[in-house]
């Protein structure tokens, strides 16, 4: 018998565990989940959400969920809609809480701003829906008095004006004139009034693109540029959509010379859009994706954004020679003449080969001879060299490749303010680059290594 407070404590605990777990946690958890769904102020998960409207001064306007993310307007027309509008409009209704109910009748709506929502928004989510009224701002930022339809009270929500006030058609109409991946994009097509561009993706299975021109020549592209081109066309946004109608077929007799037709290759479909600038002086551009469709008024900065010459878009380096394909560099400059020869994969002077070359110093400066781009076109053909210091020049490379061949040329002219002028085997005509590299080409005494008792022969 001398167990038995033991037992008797043992069971009163399990009795007082037994309690805890069966009355009191859930009844705990019931408040807080009843307290949370009193502060919600939509009574279904975004998930379930299928159809939305929305209702301002400017009239209503209605949406379906076509899939997962993809919404359509139905109302007052039937068109796509920028689905990021719409996400971000439900997104802030789900997220939205009640902080305050107040106890006030349908009668006393004009002290909320309640009497004339500014906005009223409808949820449906299958068989439930929802409308909300939106009214004035509350007594602290990013707060809005609304009207619940399902228990008509008013109630002080965190709901922001900026997400609910001053919402048009436009707002929640799809702006983006292309819609696509980059590394979907087979081919690129720029047509011009009197030429045309055509650009391959060169690496279609691989996640990050490769471009080259093949159109109206054949060589690599300026990979910067291209990418560049690829991102304004992601952005390329309406700013103001003309639909079919009166003022449409007015516009559309201006628009006779396009200045640039896009278009991208993907295995999903082909997508063009035509670029117009009617009145240069007016500053007005307007874009067209189908013939009969709507036009759409873009940012004119954007014409020249978009019309690229075949400069721009190819690769501009002017050696000719990519860096891992150079075998021997010869390098000339006023002062001095070295050869530089690659012996696999290291560097050594022609005249000292047994002199140990410093391969970090070697392989930057090979690398930015093979890299140096022309930033400007002086002349597009072959031109006298003499004016541009080009026939005695400042510093002149030559580069063989693996095979044996001279497949690279660089040469350095004059200078002409903050640029020297050059010619390059890999573009004709005359150009003008920065004038970095002259200061960094190096001496055969800075090339050299030195051990810690100086230079020494390899062994």
């Amino acid at each position: 018998m001398r167990y038995l407070p033991t037992f008797l404590m043992l069971a009163i605990l399990a009795g007082l565990g037994g309690y805890l777990y069966l009355v009191e946690f859930p009844a705990k958890q019931r408040e807080e989940k009843q307290e949370t769904e009193q502060k919600q102020l939509l009574p279904f998960p975004e998930t379930t959400i299928t159809g939305l409207s929305i209702t301002t001064a400017q009239g209503p306007i209605a949406f379906k969920l076509n899939a997962p993310g993809k919404w359509s307007i139905v109302a007052p027309l039937h068109t796509d809609a920028d689905n990021r509008e719409v996400q971000a409009l439900i997104r802030a209704l789900v997220t939205g809480t009640v902080t305050r109910t107040l106890d006030a009748q349908a009668t006393a709506l004009a002290p909320f701003g309640l009497d004339q929502p500014v906005t009223t928004l409808t949820i449906t989510a299958g068989a439930q829906q929802e409308t909300i009224a939106i009214g004035d701002s509350g007594p602290l930022s990013n707060t809005l008095y609304v009207l619940r339809a399902s228990d008509q009270r008013v109630l002080l929500t965190t709901l922001a004006p900026k997400d609910f006030i001053n919402k048009s058609l436009m707002t929640f109409r799809r702006k983006e004139l292309l819609r696509f991946a980059q590394n979907d994009v087979e081919r690129v097509r720029l047509t011009y009034p009197t030429t045309e561009i055509v650009i391959d993706n060169m690496a279609k299975d691989k996640p990050r693109p490769s471009w080259k021109i093949i159109y109206p020549v054949e060589t690599e592209a300026d990979q910067n540029e291209v990418r560049s081109l690829m991102f304004r066309l992601e952005d390329l946004k309406a700013l103001g959509i003309i639909d079919p109608g009166p003022e449409r077929d007015t516009i559309g007799t201006t628009l006779t010379t396009h200045k640039v037709k896009i278009t991208l290759y993907t295995a999903g479909g082909d997508q063009s859009v035509r670029l117009y600038q009617p009145d240069p002086q007016s500053g007005e551009a307007i874009a067209q994706t189908t013939p009969d469709g709507p036009l759409y008024r873009i940012n004119p900065v954007l014409i020249k954004d978009l019309t690229r010459d075949l400069f721009n878009l190819q690769d501009k380096r002017l050696l000719g020679l990519d860096y891992t394909d150079i075998a021997m560099l010869s390098v000339k400059t006023r002062d001095q003449q070295y050869v530089l020869i690659n012996q696999s994969g290291e560097w050594v002077l022609e005249d000292q080969p047994m002199m140990k070359v410093s391969q970090e110093a070697a392989d930057l400066f090979v690398s930015r001879v093979a890299n140096l781009p022309a930033e400007e076109r002086v002349m597009k053909q072959s031109a006298p060299l003499a004016p541009y210091g080009l026939l005695a020049p400042s510093a002149e490379f030559v580069a063989t490749g693996k095979d044996g061949k001279t497949v690279g040329k660089l040469t350095l002219g004059n200078r002409a303010g903050d640029l020297l002028y050059a010619t390059g085997q890999r573009l004709h005509g005359v150009f003008q680059v920065r004038p970095d590299l002259l200061a960094q080409i190096p001496s055969k005494t800075e090339l050299l290594a030195r051990s810690k008792d100086g230079p020494e022969a390899r062994r």
